[in-house]
Formats: structure tokens, sequence, C-alpha cells
């Protein structure tokens, strides 16, 4: 009888045991944040990566359009003030932002309706150089041809490089990344000179702007209206 008792107390033991190892064990969950990343509608990637975008059409250009089987209809075009070209049998065509690609695909489309074979290369014979302006405490602030690839020290270098007043250590790269929004980058040109680490130091951009303010810039959102940034670069603030 003893012996039944301890053999019943031993299996007791156990599967007392092995129901404690079974049991799952409440484990800490990591709180989610609060914080929400905020992005403008409009600009939903990151604008400074290093890629070579296609280049689009503004007023201004000129555009040599080329019709392989009809070449009675080839003709020179210039993209208007208002953003408009005017085609021959077709009439006006909306063409500022689009890109040699998307133009031909516009066009083909667009005379598919008068030609039987609307096969058409189209050519920018004229167009605006690519360029960037600097502001602020720098040697001649002022617009600038690019020429080929150009960093942001290369061309603070070109327009006559920072002033004794300059606050190099917060250089602003101001970026368009769509017709309503800005992206802004803060750039500590003095450290990256003093340390030789050339890692910030960007490619700019047809269109970029290059702002070296006097002053310590506190806060600077990375997303801005594109009519806010004359609040950074106002002469009135340097």
């Amino acid at each position: 009888m003893r012996k039944g008792v301890m053999w019943m107390t031993t299996i007791l033991g156990l599967s007392v045991l092995l129901g404690s190892v079974a049991m799952p064990q409440d484990t800490p969950t990591k709180p989610e944040s609060s914080e929400a990343t905020v992005r403008p509608p409009a600009a939903s990637d990151p604008a400074f990566k290093e890629h070579y975008p296609r280049y689009q059409l503004v007023p201004g250009d000129t555009i040599e359009a080329t019709f392989e089987y009809s070449p009675e209809f080839n003709q020179t075009l210039t993209v208007q003030p208002d953003g408009f070209i005017t085609l021959r049998d077709v009439g006006d065509m909306h063409v500022e932002g689009k890109t040699v690609p998307e133009l031909t695909a516009m066009m083909r489309d667009s005379y598919s309706k008068v030609l039987a074979d609307a096969s058409i290369a189209v050519v920018v014979k004229d167009f605006e150089k690519p360029y960037f302006t600097a502001s602020g405490q720098i040697g001649h602030p002022g617009r600038y041809v690019l020429h080929g690839e150009t960093s942001v020290t290369e061309a603070l270098a070109m327009a006559g490089g920072t002033t004794e007043k300059a606050k190099h250590s917060q250089v602003v790269l101001f970026r368009r990344v769509s017709n309503q929004w800005t992206e802004a980058k803060l750039i500590n040109v003095k450290k990256m000179m003093q340390d030789r680490n050339l890692h910030e130091d960007l490619f700019v951009h047809s269109g970029d702007m290059l702002f070296v303010p006097q002053n310590r810039i506190s806060k600077i959102s990375r997303f801005i209206p594109n009519s806010g940034v004359t609040a950074y670069v106002n002469p009135a603030q340097y």
C-alpha cells in the first residue's frame, strides 16, 4: 500500500512539473510607438537618392517630331509659356513636365486617329540648360549652369565659397519633389571638410537650391510647400 501511494505521488509530481513547463510564460510586449511618420501626399519617397531622372519638358524647349512613314507631318515645335504645343492636324497638347518617352506615347496615341501607322520619333533639339541656385552667405549668389556631376562642395566653390559670417555647418539643400512640395536636407559642410568625410557630399541636381545661413536654423521640416522655401532664403533673414 505504501508503495502504491509513493507511486501515485511520484506521478502527480511529474504531472505538475510537466504542466508548469508546458504552461506558456507571459512575456512583456514592446509598446507600439505613438509617433507617426508624416509625409506630404505628393512626396511619398525620399528624394535625395543618387539617380538620374529623365529630363522633363519646360516652356521654351524646342522639340523635333519625325514621322517615319509620313514625312509630311514632320514638325518642329516650341513649348509655350503655358506648357502647350500645337500639333499639326491634332491641336493643342499640354506637355510641360513630360519626359520624351511620355510625349512620344501621347503623340502616337493622338496621331493614331489620323494616320494608319503613327511611327514617331521625338527629339529635344534645344532645352534649358541644367542649373542650380546658390544664395545666402556665399561669395557670389546666383544661378549657375551644371557641367556634368557636381557635388555640394563643388557647387559652393563655383558660387565663390562661403563668407566669414556663414553658418556652413547648416547648409540647406532644397530639392523640388513635386509641383507642391520641396524636400530640405541639412548638410554639415564644416564637419565634412574637417573630417575629410565626403559621405554627405551629395550630387546637385538641376533645379536644386543651396542656401548658406548666417544664423543657426533651429528647426526645418523635411518636406515643406514650395511657397514656403522663401521663408528660409528671404534676404531679410541674412
